[in-house]
């Protein structure tokens, strides 16, 4: 890797790192404040749960704390979990998709969470306590470097956390590595439809919140079939909320000083959706 490309990778997983810490610590969603996420500014974390799909009875399963409202959609509904199954979970955050992995998955199944935030490792340990969950383990470390052996879970899972990997070539790799042949990715997360302009992909804020990490729909699609996954389909694609960037202090800042209309900073957010995709590694590796 080029020493630039190598340094701004470590400077982009510090920012992250730093942003997710002050999540937790401020319990907030995955925007400067949920009310900012949320049409109109009336949304709960509730709400915003169930309009990327999850049920209301999901939302009463998981442990209370374990969700903070960072994801783009439901995984888990999309794995069609099987019981005895081994998941892994990219960027598992307080654990609430793991969590509710685990009840589908049962006993004699195991749910992985790898999240590179110790602050965010701690809070999911402390949900697995307080939901007496004892098939959870949560590991410290990066999805571009996970901590699991090759060819050892049955599912991948991950919701809103690759589009702020700076290598995300590097993550599907990696899913791809640790999934049994015949294994499956069901990913949530945000892609471009239209390039953003440089304005929005500067800001940091911007990048931990919400879009700024995003890249094209095909470069990402391209990425997975790259690393060796087969069958890779896109499920649903939604529109993507503009307030989360919009309200963002970083980018407000700089519209005001670069006098930028309102409604060409929502024509470029608005080329961000939100996709559900799936993909499997095959049996038989060509």
């Amino acid at each position: 890797m080029d020493p630039e490309d190598e340094k701004k990778e470590v400077e982009i997983k510090k920012m992250v790192r730093e942003g997710y810490a002050k999540v937790v610590k401020e319990e907030s969603s995955c925007c400067p404040s949920v009310d900012s996420c949320c049409e109109g500014g009336t949304s709960t974390l509730e709400d915003m749960s169930k309009m990327v799909g999850y049920t209301e009875e999901e939302l009463k399963e998981v442990p209370a704390g374990a969700n903070l409202g960072l994801g783009c959609g439901n995984p888990v509904a999309l794995a069609s979990l099987q019981k005895g199954e081994i998941v892994l979970d990219l960027g598992s955050g307080a654990g609430f998709d793991c969590f509710l992995a685990a009840n589908r998955v049962g006993k004699d199944g195991k749910v992985i969470g790898v999240d590179m935030t110790p602050e965010m490792i701690d809070k999911a340990r402390m949900n697995a306590r307080k939901g007496d969950y004892e098939n959870i383990e949560f590991r410290l470390g990066e999805i571009e470097n996970l901590p699991a052996a090759d060819n050892s879970v049955d599912v991948v899972i991950s919701n809103c956390v690759i589009n702020l990997s700076p290598n995300k070539k590097r993550v599907f790799e990696e899913a791809y590595r640790v999934l049994k042949p015949g294994g499956r990715l069901m990913v949530s997360d945000i892609v471009l439809l239209k390039e953003l302009p440089d304005f929005i992909k500067k800001s940091v804020e911007a990048y931990v919140s919400c879009v700024s990490g995003a890249i094209m729909k095909d470069e990402y699609l391209n990425l997975i079939q790259i690393a060796g996954f087969e069958e890779v389909n896109i499920i649903d694609e939604t529109a993507f909320p503009a307030e989360c960037v919009t309200n963002d202090p970083t980018v407000k800042r700089i519209i005001d000083e670069l006098k930028i209309p309102l409604e060409t900073v929502e024509d470029a957010i608005n080329s961000a959706v939100s996709i559900k995709l799936n993909g499997i590694k095959p049996i038989i590796i060509k």
